[in-house]
C-alpha cells in the first residue's frame, strides 16, 4: 500500500485548500495529514479524524518555531512534534512513507522522520527569512511542484525536478443549472446599470484596499460584495462607503450561488507579496462561473491568464477594466469555462500521480 504523511500549512477545513484537494484525490495511497496546533487558546481538535477513507488526520501537539527562534525551548517543541508524528507512523505502520512538505518551517523533520521521498508542494511566496529552510527543502526534494512560473524560477537554482502545478477549482460544483439566490443578497440592487461586483475570499490589513475605494466613489451606484470575513483594520478602512457591502464568512456550498449573483468577479492584490505571479483558487472559480473577472496585480507581474482575466494595477486601471468588461467578447464565458475544465483539481492530482509513479516514489 502507498504511503504518504502530509505536514500541512493549514488545518484540515470546510473550504478545502490547494492541499486538501490534491490529496484528497490520491485515493490509492494511505494518507496522514498533520495540521498545524490550534492557537494557544483555542480548542484542541480530535485527533485521528478520518476525513476521507484513506485520509487520517491529527494535529501537531505543539507550534513549530520560525527561523529567527533557536532557544531550547523552541527547539523542544520541533522535537514534541517530530516525536507525535513519528509516533503517529508507527501506530499506522508506516515505515519510510513519502513526506509532502507545505511550507519551509517543515524543512527541520528532514533529519528527524524516517522516509523513502520527500515532495516540496509550493503554493506561494515565503518572506527571505524563509529562504534557508525553503532551499533546503527544495534541494531535498525528489520532486518539487511549484504554483506559478516565477516561483519555478525561484526555486531553481536548488532544484531541476520541478514542475509547474497550478492552482485549480471543482467545476462542477458551478455546471447546476438553476441557481438560487441566497437570502442574504435578496436585496441587492437588480436594474440595469446598478451592478454588483464581488470579490470572494478574506480580507486582512494585508490586501490593498484602495483601488476598490477608488471605484466605489467614483460609481456609487455599483454594489461592491465583499463575501468572506473581514478584520477589525480592514473594516476600518472601508468604512461611511454604503456600496461597499460585507457579507461575513460564506458556506463553502453556498460559494456558486454567492458568485453566480454577481455581474462581475475581481480580486485585489496583497502588500505581503509582491511580484507575486501566483493565480488564487478563487480567480478559478471566477473563471467556472463565465463571468467577467478584473484583477489587481503587481506592475513587474505579466498577464497570467491573457484575454479571460483582465488585470489592472491601480484605482483609476481598476475602474476602466471593470467599464469595459461590461461589454466584453460575448464568446468569452464559453472560453473560460472551458479552461475551468482543463483546471480541475481532478486534472491536477492526476498529474502529481503520474509524476510520483514516474519518479518512483508511487
Amino acid at each position: 500500500m502507498k504511503q504518504l504523511v502530509c505536514l500541512a500549512r493549514s488545518p484540515w477545513r470546510a473550504r478545502p485548500d490547494r492541499t486538501q484537494q490534491l490529496l484528497a484525490r490520491l485515493t490509492d495511497a494511505q494518507i496522514l495529514f498533520f495540521e498545524p496546533a490550534p492557537p494557544k487558546d483555542g480548542p484542541a481538535p480530535k485527533q485521528g479524524r478520518r476525513v476521507r477513507p484513506h485520509i487520517t488526520v491529527y494535529t501537531l501537539p505543539a507550534s513549530l518555531p520560525g527561523p529567527q527562534e533557536g532557544s531550547a525551548l523552541q527547539r523542544r517543541r520541533l522535537d514534541r512534534s517530530a516525536d507525535f508524528v513519528q509516533r503517529m507512523m508507527d501506530k499506522h505502520h508506516f515505515r519510510e512513507p513519502v513526506l509532502w512538505c507545505s511550507a519551509p518551517v517543515h524543512a527541520p523533520f528532514l533529519d528527524i522522520l524516517a522516509y523513502r521521498g520527500m515532495v516540496y508542494d509550493c503554493c506561494r511566496y515565503w518572506s527571505d527569512e524563509f529562504l534557508e529552510w525553503e532551499s533546503d527543502l527544495t534541494r531535498h526534494a525528489e520532486v518539487v511542484f511549484a504554483a506559478s512560473f516565477g516561483l519555478i524560477k525561484r526555486l531553481s537554482p536548488c532544484s531541476d525536478n520541478i514542475a509547474l502545478l497550478p492552482n485549480g477549482v471543482n467545476p462542477v460544483l458551478f455546471q447546476q443549472k438553476q441557481r438560487a439566490i441566497p437570502p442574504e443578497l435578496a436585496g441587492l440592487p437588480g436594474l440595469p446599470g446598478q451592478r454588483v461586483l464581488g470579490r470572494l475570499g478574506n480580507i486582512t490589513g494585508r490586501v490593498d484596499l484602495d483601488p476598490l475605494l477608488y471605484a466605489a466613489r467614483h460609481r456609487p451606484e455599483w454594489t461592491f460584495l465583499l463575501m468572506g470575513r473581514v478584520t477589525k483594520s480592514a473594516a476600518q478602512q472601508l468604512e461611511g462607503q454604503d456600496n461597499i457591502v460585507l457579507t461575513g464568512a460564506v458556506n463553502p456550498l453556498d460559494v456558486p450561488d454567492w458568485l453566480y449573483r454577481c455581474d462581475l468577479l475581481f480580486d485585489l492584490v496583497r502588500f505581503d507579496r509582491p511580484g507575486s505571479d501566483v493565480v488564487p483558487s478563487r480567480v478559478y472559480e471566477y473563471l467556472a462561473t463565465g463571468k467577467p473577472i478584473v484583477t489587481v496585480v503587481d506592475p513587474d507581474v505579466e498577464d497570467t491568464i491573457p484575454e479571460l482575466v483582465a488585470t489592472a494595477y491601480d484605482g483609476p486601471g481598476f475602474l476602466r477594466r471593470c467599464k469595459a468588461a461590461f461589454g466584453e467578447d460575448p464568446s468569452l464565458p464559453r472560453r473560460r469555462r472551458e479552461m475551468a475544465g482543463q483546471c480541475s483539481w481532478a486534472n491536477r492530482a492526476a498529474q502529481v500521480a503520474a509524476i510520483l509513479e514516474a519518479t518512483g516514489l508511487f
